[in-house]
């Protein structure tokens, strides 16, 4: 029997199991923005469901799905991490919008990415690559958290929205288990320079 790999469709029957790193916002962040989730969706009547605010993270890089957690695979994942060597940032979401695919997600991001983001990004790919892990989806950072999934209609174009700071200390891999448990692990978290 031939066994998944991050990257391959599991199972139809399995849970799926994504790994990927991310930038979780703190509790005074995540309320700021649950605030502005519910007042754009009421705004714009968007209908779909709110994101819960303890789920609100930006991907940094997306490692896959698989129909098992991979053990070894989260492990050179967390060597990577600690391999890079990057200074916090202050990152503002002052853009609200959505993705135009099937589940109409519709998003909290900025209007330009910072230096320190960018940075971040790049640096974290450099390591994981030199570690022989495999990354999945774009070529470029789209930054950008989820806030309403399934919405009626899409928030297009972009619109402004009151700024929220969030002050980035740290970053960390997640692993996220869809199905049965429908639960986010945070396998490590690794500080950035002050």
């Amino acid at each position: 029997m031939q066994q998944n790999l991050f990257g391959a469709a599991p199972a139809a029957s399995a849970d799926i199991h994504r790994l990927f790193f991310a930038l979780l916002p703190d509790a005074a962040t995540r309320e700021r923005m649950a605030e502005l989730a519910s007042a754009l969706r009421q705004r714009h009547d968007a209908g779909g469901r709110l994101i819960g605010a303890h789920r609100y993270h930006l991907t940094l890089q997306f490692l896959g799905d698989a129909d098992r957690f991979q053990e070894e695979r989260a492990q050179a994942a967390q060597a990577a991490a600690a391999d890079v060597a990057a200074n916090a940032f202050d990152l503002c979401l002052d853009r609200a919008g959505s993705f135009r695919n099937r589940l109409i997600p519709w998003w909290l991001g900025c209007e330009r990415t910072p230096a320190g983001l960018q940075a971040l990004w790049e640096r974290l790919g450099v390591a994981l690559a030199k570690r022989g892990v495999r990354v999945e989806g774009g070529h470029g950072l789209t930054p950008h958290v989820t806030i309403v999934r399934d919405a009626a209609g899409p928030l297009h174009p972009p619109v402004a929205v009151e700024p929220i700071r969030w002050r980035v200390a740290d970053f960390a891999l997640i692993h996220s288990q869809l199905g049965s448990r429908n639960a986010y692990t945070v396998l490590g978290q690794w500080p950035l320079a002050e």
